[in-house]
């Protein structure tokens, strides 16, 4: 048996281009003993890979040239020689940008009873989703009723910051590119306000839309954004530093924030994270986020391209603002 999967070619230079990864054919032979042979059904498309592209020693280990890429995805079972995984069942893996794998059953979970869409388990009940929980009620150290930003507030994470946020009983600001991003925050996701990062300053909004300044700052974006939030925190704020796309693609280093002295007087916390930092919290997360999404009480947002062959278009998408919630391939 073969199937469709995505390499990559080229280290992209600047924003990545189509040209920089190939749709390849490899093999899913027979699983012996001790492996599983998957059907992917839905792949997750993540900003984090962007720096897995570049030859540079990081959390993760760079991409390598030629080889298929990896990433989240939800598959079922197709056939098993191992005797924890029968046929049909649910499995999360690393095994993504391919259209099915055989592999040892060691390096894939299984889901067990799912209460929703496949691919909500790569958003909301998934990473992005995890993400989202910890950085902001751990990292973020979250309190009810604290004022709180989130920068890229309509992407798959910030998008769930939001509405965890607004459970908690905060006041809750978020920024987007566009207009009906922000609409869409303020109208359907229970943001309290949200503001066009390409209208006016970030800081004027800040200023206008929390003027008694802000607890907790969860950080997407970086660059101008993490400037403009510690000018504007309060006392003893947090700042959960998650991920800082504008830079992703910066062929050269920018100059940071300029202000990082206030954190000094003020006693801000800005703390960095990546989601494997908290395994611990995997079961509670689940039990909390399912009962969430299965009583309506938060509402998942994705963009959805068909097939393998989209996989790289989606992928450039993200750093176009292409996306409202998480970025999906089904196959």
């Amino acid at each position: 048996m073969h199937a469709k999967a995505v390499a990559l070619t080229t280290r992209p230079e600047g924003m990545p281009t189509i040209e920089d990864f190939q749709i390849v054919e490899i093999a899913v032979p027979e699983p012996q003993a001790g492996q599983i042979q998957v059907k992917n059904l839905s792949m997750s498309v993540d900003p984090y890979m962007r720096g897995r592209m570049i030859d540079r020693k990081s959390y993760v280990p760079p991409f390598q040239i030629g080889e298929v890429l990896t990433g989240g995805c939800i598959g079922q079972v197709t056939k098993s020689a191992s005797p924890e995984f029968k046929e049909g069942d649910y499995v999360s893996s690393m095994f993504g940008w391919r259209e099915a794998f055989t592999e040892s059953a060691e390096g894939v979970k299984r889901l067990g009873d799912i209460v929703a869409p496949a691919s909500q388990y790569l958003g909301a009940l998934g990473m992005p989703g995890m993400t989202a929980y910890a950085g902001l009620l751990e990292v973020g150290a979250l309190k009810n009723g604290e004022t709180v930003f989130v920068s890229g507030a309509a992407g798959a994470v910030g998008s769930i910051v939001g509405q965890i946020a607004k459970l908690k009983g905060c006041t809750v600001i978020g920024s987007a590119g566009s207009d009906e991003k922000v609409a869409l925050l303020t109208t359907e996701l229970g943001f309290d306000h949200a503001f066009n990062y390409n209208n006016g300053s970030i800081l004027g909004h800040l200023k206008a839309l929390a003027p008694g300044g802000l607890d907790v700052y969860f950080d997407n974006v970086g660059a101008e954004h993490l400037q403009a939030a510690i000018m504007s925190m309060r006392p003893f704020g947090r700042i959960a530093l998650c991920g800082a796309i504008a830079t992703y693609n910066d062929t050269a280093p920018r100059p940071g924030p300029n202000n990082l002295s206030m954190a000094i007087g003020l006693g801000l916390t800005l703390r960095g994270f990546i989601v494997n930092h908290f395994d611990h919290l995997a079961d509670q997360f689940r039990s909390d986020m399912e009962g969430w999404v299965t009583s309506g009480q938060i509402i998942t947002k994705e963009t959805v391209y068909n097939g393998i062959d989209q996989a790289p278009e989606a992928f450039i998408g993200l750093f176009k603002g292409s996306n409202t919630g998480k970025m999906i391939i089904n196959f």
